[in-house]
């Protein structure tokens, strides 16, 4: 009879945990959620991030707080989500491509195979490099002829190791023939800040650049994209000049590892509805940036894909973590 009861009370329990469970994902969002930005404040990434979040909490019904966590590529704020976030919804985060990348590269405290919850793909970036506009440095030709009489003479200041600027410089610079120096910061107003004031020769970085080349105070000397940017159709693409390179970056949203499916599906709709918003759109275009949604499903396939395509990058360039 005891045992009868106390099976009885555990069945209870079990039963009303499940209702508040389901109640919980039905009601969802109840209070603010707030969106990891792994980048400093005031770069593409966050005025980007933070227009689709405005647009999205329309969506969602409650404001969406935009927390920038910087540092580590782009992998500092996803790792803190991963490790102390409760995966209720309430914390999310961009997921820039050094979350697959870096682990490939050292030992860190998450696995995106099983520490993430994938929610949304979203966009991804256009990349350029620049250099002062006082700089001896005309053309990308005229850097490479500079570099080969002076190795590791030409430092160029990225958002941080590991990420797609300094993986991308370092294949253009094998395929060149020649020797850079990586500089790395927290993200574009610090590259801006190094090749502005002549601290490095030039700046890897996405489109954070654009008012001060719009100003004429730095020179764009490439970009990275497929075709030429239709706001600057004067600058060659990598493809153009010989290197045979596509590099956008792409990313999406994530939330910490065991989010249920019905909270999942609303965010995703949310952000799905936020990069359809004309006015997200004109915002992105101002960065150069386009959307590219991917479903749920369609970003777990991608993070396997894009995961298997790094490894064969990061090992070509010898950058690969040692294995005992």
């Amino acid at each position: 009879m005891v045992r009868h009861k106390r099976s009885m009370i555990l069945f209870a329990a079990f039963a009303l945990a499940a209702l508040c469970g389901a109640a919980s994902a039905q009601d969802y969002p109840t209070k603010p959620v707030t969106l990891i930005v792994p980048w400093p404040a005031g770069g593409s990434t966050d005025i980007s991030m933070r227009a689709i979040a405005d647009s999205a909490s329309k969506f969602l019904g409650q404001p969406i707080v935009i927390d920038n966590k910087a540092g580590g590529g782009g992998t500092v704020g996803p790792a803190t989500m991963a490790a102390a976030a409760k995966p209720d919804g309430y914390t999310i985060a961009q997921l820039p491509i050094t979350v697959f990348r870096l682990p490939l590269m050292q030992d860190v405290s998450w696995d995106p195979a099983k520490d993430f919850s994938y929610i949304i793909h979203l966009t991804g970036y256009t990349f350029g490099v620049t250099t002062n506009a006082e700089s001896q440095f005309k053309t990308w030709k005229d850097v490479v002829d500079f570099a080969k009489q002076n190795p590791g003479k030409v430092t160029y200041a990225t958002p941080g190791t590991g990420t797609s600027l300094h993986i991308g410089m370092e294949q253009i610079a094998g395929l060149a023939g020649i020797k850079l120096t990586q500089v790395p910061f927290k993200g574009g107003a610090e590259t801006n800040a190094a090749v502005l004031g002549q601290h490095t020769t030039l700046q890897a970085d996405s489109t954070g650049w654009r008012p001060l080349v719009d100003a004429g105070k730095l020179r764009l000397l490439m970009v990275w994209t497929s075709v030429r940017s239709p706001n600057f159709p004067d600058v060659p693409t990598l493809k153009e000049l010989g290197y045979p390179m596509v590099y956008d970056s792409p990313f999406g949203i994530g939330g910490p590892k065991g989010m249920d499916p019905k909270i999942v599906a609303k965010i995703h709709d949310a952000f799905k509805k936020a990069i359809e918003d004309p006015a997200v759109v004109a915002t992105l275009a101002k960065y150069d940036m386009v959307p590219n949604y991917k479903s749920t499903e369609d970003y777990k396939k991608f993070v396997v894909e894009v995961t298997d395509s790094e490894r064969k990058v990061i090992d070509t360039l010898g950058l690969a973590k040692k294995t005992n």
